[in-house]
């Protein structure tokens, strides 16, 4: 019964998206699905991107594991991302009527800026996108019993989303985030109500986590502890500003109001429906305490899909395996597309001028498949867990992509010198930090890095003449 829905359920997805895609005529409605999407479209695309596999699989068993104090990247940082982006970012970038990121840095430096910070911003996705694959070949490998291996239920579930997204665009990702949305919410609720019955309500869970120390957020009062805490926050909460997902929802509202509320709405709704899947794992915890944190010790993303089956009746794992195909799917999709625009439209067109539109709506198509194939060997190859793919993957935006924007847009003094120097101080501190070993490092690596990054903006600035200021 699972199997055949969720069988049922993929190619429903397939259909949805390829219906979208005949919408797409030209590479403005694939990038940025031709900038006309309605707040709850917007809302809902916004959620959906960043509620993927770290958020069921990845937040709940570090939760579970380590507490809120382990979770402080995510959801803590990156709603705080989402925040910062709807009220600071979203009514400047939507002015300026751009398809990417990097064409700002294009417009507000120069061509050497863009591709730099492109190039960074595309490998920041790599992480990221195989965590998706990762659950993606995980739920499929759990739901037909073995019978599919976890790496042919990655390629399998990489074939489906690259299909949708490869036709569809940003049309396809977001009218099925939209879909998908209620799938989540509907579908996560419905478990929480059954474990709560299990578990004795939410009180009782709440009540034993308290009991464990899970619930608490602050760290001990020293600088060893409280430095790690921050910076893990800050990568997150930084970092993932300059990532093309974020600039493309705001870029595809309708108009700048919408794209405003559309990220606002989209934050506060990611923050409160992560605590969901956290509510989840931790009742697995008092329901099986021996067999789960046996299972939290040796592999705790098995958690939730082993409580559903093992645990709950036929609906609720329906209801459980459909939620978690829809975050995935909608989160892998939206993050398959971002990089691809990203190299297509800032780096590729840039060094073939006389590409026409449909060249460059061709070229993002193949590059989409070229980036997909290397983010699933990656998620093949890969035994990091599915929170720190995630996690480490926005330490490159926050050395060497974050300044340059901030400053462009915030401090008029900026220069392209001064972006230059704060990409190479930035990616030279944080990697020569992170060849040290822990106990050497006086801070985090990404955290010197943005450090050096401010710095060599400051310096370089000071140094050469103002760039111009992009029209706003």
């Amino acid at each position: 019964m699972v199997l055949t829905f969720v069988i049922l359920y993929l190619l429903i997805s397939v259909g949805v998206g390829l219906l979208a895609a005949t919408r797409v005529h030209s590479a403005k409605d694939f990038a940025v699905a031709g900038r006309s999407l309605p707040v709850p479209i917007v809302m809902a695309t916004v959620f959906a991107t960043w509620f993927g596999a770290e958020a069921v699989m990845g937040i709940s068993a570090t939760f579970a594991k380590e507490g809120l104090r382990g979770v402080v990247a995510d959801p803590f940082g990156s709603s705080l991302c989402l925040v910062l982006a709807g009220l600071f970012f979203a009514p400047r970038f939507y002015r300026l009527n751009l398809w990417t990121v990097g064409d700002y840095y294009r417009l507000r430096y120069d061509r050497r800026v863009e591709v730099l910070c492109t190039l960074c911003i595309v490998a920041s996705y790599l992480g990221w996108v195989a965590a998706q694959f990762k659950v993606l070949g995980l739920v499929l490998n759990v739901v037909t019993q073995g019978a599919v291996s976890q790496s042919v239920g990655m390629m399998i579930g990489a074939m489906i989303v690259l299909t949708y997204t490869t036709f569809g665009g940003m049309f396809s990702v977001a009218i099925l985030d939209f879909v998908q949305l209620s799938v989540i919410v509907g579908g996560l609720l419905y478990i929480a109500s059954v474990l709560s019955d299990a578990t004795g309500g939410v009180g009782a869970v709440i009540s034993h986590a308290r009991a464990a120390g899970r619930l608490e957020f602050f760290p001990p009062p020293s600088l060893k502890a409280w430095i790690p805490f921050v910076g893990a926050g800050v990568t997150m909460m930084l970092g993932s500003i300059p990532q093309q997902d974020v600039f493309q929802r705001i870029t595809s509202a309708k108009d700048e109001q919408t794209a405003v509320r559309g990220s606002l709405l989209g934050a506060a709704l990611y923050f409160v429906f992560c605590f969901v899947p956290m509510f989840i794992a931790y009742s697995a915890l008092m329901i099986d305490p021996v067999k789960f944190g046996s299972l939290l010790e040796s592999d705790a993303q098995l958690v939730l899909p082993t409580l559903i089956v093992e645990h709950t009746p036929l609906l609720a794992q329906v209801m459980f395996f459909g939620a978690v195909l829809s975050a995935v799917m909608s989160c892998s999709s939206a993050t398959l597309l971002a990089p691809s625009v990203l190299l297509s439209e800032n780096v590729i067109r840039g060094a073939i001028p006389q590409m026409d539109e449909k060249g460059l709506l061709t070229t993002m198509r193949m590059v989409l498949v070229g980036f997909a194939a290397v983010v699933l060997a990656i998620a093949l190859t890969s035994d990091s867990s599915i929170y720190r793919l995630v996690v480490n993957t926005y330490k490159v935006t926050l050395v060497a992509a974050f300044v340059p924007l901030f400053a462009g847009l915030f401090w008029k003094r900026a220069t392209i010198q001064g972006a230059l120097c704060a990409i190479a101080a930035g990616l030279a501190t944080w990697l020569g930090a992170e060849c040290l070993s822990a106990e050497q490092a006086v801070v985090p690596p990404q955290l010197a890095g943005l450090a050096a990054a401010a710095l060599g903006m400051i310096i370089g600035s000071y140094l050469s003449e103002p760039s111009a200021t992009p029209r706003s």
